[in-house]
């Protein structure tokens, strides 16, 4: 087998847009969120309309915690102490909100795409 045929999979890999999770996701904006017993911290996260982006979700509080968004269809439960992400598909121009179902009595957070 030469040098050309065995290079062919992982080029019909790449172009299919199955290439390693690591490499496609290495570029991904990332934006950093802590919910501490219901309270989102930064509670707006402003990002760029029409590319995708991964938040990286962080509970610090005492009880589970959810990251949940009707509008963008994610939902995430965490334990105490852990930490997690999501990646969120690109955004039109608008305001998103998201909320902690464990504490639906304080104010929602929001994702603003511009």
């Amino acid at each position: 087998m030469g040098r050309a045929t065995r290079a062919r999979p992982l080029a019909w890999l790449m172009l299919a847009g199955l290439a390693l999770p690591s490499m496609a996701q290495a570029e991904l904006p990332t934006y950093e969120l802590s919910i501490r017993d219901g309270h989102f911290t930064p509670a707006l996260l402003e990002v760029p309309a029409g590319q995708r982006f991964k938040i990286v979700l962080k509970n610090i509080g005492q009880g589970p915690a959810e990251f949940e968004s009707t509008p963008l269809r994610v939902e995430k439960v965490l334990s105490p102490g852990v930490t997690t992400f999501v990646v969120i598909h690109p955004l039109r121009p608008g305001h998103y909100p998201f909320f902690d179902e464990f504490n639906p009595q304080l104010p929602e957070g929001g994702i603003l795409a511009r």
